[in-house]
């Protein structure tokens, strides 16, 4: 019995892009210059996401101690 090796029909260029994470802890090590790049980029767009919810919070607790304060 013969077996078919399916062959990939994808060239780079139509192959679907990962998603870039990033794990806190992982060995950098094997990373280029731009990975480092992006990475970092990556994390300030997280690092300001947070820091908005953080404000946000912020914002409704102080409206509602100020609501239950009267």
């Amino acid at each position: 019995m013969l077996k078919r090796c399916a062959m990939s029909v994808f060239d780079d260029d139509d192959r679907p892009l990962r998603k870039l994470h990033h794990e806190i802890g992982q060995d950098l090590a094997l990373l280029s210059v731009e990975e480092l790049s992006e990475r970092i980029g990556l994390l300030q767009s997280e690092i300001a996401r947070l820091e908005n919810a953080m404000t946000s919070k912020r914002a409704t607790r102080q409206t509602a101690d100020q609501f239950f304060k009267k």
